[in-house]
């Protein structure tokens, strides 16, 4: 072999190339594309919904004296008052059914009744209260949410 000249190997073949330049190219159409895209989108709908108002009750501002207050105390005991003049009574949990009958028939239709209790009380003996309350028929029933010492 004359001349020194090497013969190809890989018979005459070009190596593939990954051009890059398209690639990054393609990236920003998508790019460009999505942000369009979500640019255009509409605001999500919502249901309209018509919020309560805060407005501040004149009766919830004056003590109400015909109001009766059963409190429920950690230990189990039930603290009876009505009105705001006059001391809370310990009584039973036998007592209260009773109690609430006679208090319903006494204020006929103004029967008003707030469940309290102190910062320990037993979530079963409030339960208790409110399903003797619902069990004599009076409808209108509060539960106080401020946390009151035992026999306040």
């Amino acid at each position: 072999m004359a001349g020194g000249g090497s013969s190809r190997t890989d018979s005459g073949k070009k190596k593939a190339r990954i051009e890059i330049i398209p690639l990054i190219d393609v990236i920003f159409f998508l790019l460009a594309t999505f942000v369009l895209f979500t640019l255009s989108l509409d605001k999500i709908g919502s249901v309209p919904v018509q919020l309560p108002k805060a407005v501040q009750n004149p009766t919830q501002q004056k003590p109400d004296e015909d109001m009766l207050s059963i409190q429920v105390s950690e230990a189990g005991t039930f603290y009876w008052r009505i009105g705001t003049g006059t001391a809370p009574e310990l009584i039973s949990a036998g007592e209260i059914a009773p109690r609430l009958e006679d208090y319903k028939n006494r204020f006929q239709g103004k029967a008003k009744v707030l469940v309290r209790g102190d910062n320990k009380a037993k979530f079963g003996a409030a339960v208790m209260v409110l399903d003797e309350i619902r069990r004599i028929g009076i409808q209108q029933v509060s539960v106080e949410t401020n946390v009151t010492p035992t026999g306040k």
